[in-house]
C-alpha cells in the first residue's frame, strides 16, 4: 500500500490527527486528556492511505535546545502490525533533525516498550501513570 505523509500546525493536518487521536485514545483506549496546550505549537504529522484515509498520527515539540519530545504516537487497529509504527517514529524522528535536534524522547506506553527499543529507544526512569496507564520515558540519540 502507498502512503503520503503530510505534516501541519492548526491546519487541516491537525484535524486530521485530533480524528485519530480521539478515534484511538479517547475511544478505543479510554484516555480523557487527550489534547494539551502543546498541540497550538507542535509540529503534527498524519499519514494518509492511497484513498486519503488518515491512518496514523504524531507530533513533536521542542523541549529544550537540542531535544524533541515525540507524541501522541498511534496507529488504527487494523493497521497495527503492518510497519506503519516505524515508519511513523522514523518521520517524526526526521523533521526533529532537519529542526535542529540531537536527542529524541517520548513517554512510551508500557506495552508499547519493546517497539521502541527495535527503535533504538533506551528506557530512562521509572514508570509512571498518565491516567490509568504505565508508561516510561525513553529517549534516542536522532
Amino acid at each position: 500500500m502507498k502512503y503520503t505523509v503530510k505534516w501541519g500546525q492548526n491546519d487541516a493536518v491537525y484535524q486530521d490527527a485530533a480524528m485519530l487521536r480521539t478515534k484511538i485514545f479517547v475511544d478505543e483506549q479510554h484516555f480523557e486528556e487527550e489534547f494539551d496546550e502543546l498541540d497550538k505549537t507542535a509540529h503534527h504529522m498524519v499519514i494518509y492511505d492511497e484513498n486519503g484515509t488518515p491512518v496514523a498520527t504524531g507530533r513533536i515539540f521542542s523541549e529544550e535546545d537540542g531535544l524533541w519530545h515525540l507524541g501522541r504516537i498511534c496507529v488504527v487497529k487494523e493497521l497495527r502490525k503492518a510497519g506503519l509504527g516505524r515508519v511513523l517514529v522514523e518521520e517524526l524522528e526526521k523533521k526533529a533533525r532537519e529542526l535542529g535536534g540531537i536527542r529524541a524522547t517520548l513517554g512510551a506506553q508500557v506495552r508499547a516498550k519493546g517497539f521502541y527499543q527495535k527503535l533504538g529507544y533506551v528506557e530512562d526512569g521509572e514508570v509512571y501513570f498518565e491516567e490509568y496507564c504505565e508508561h516510561i520515558k525513553m529517549d534516542k540519540p536522532l
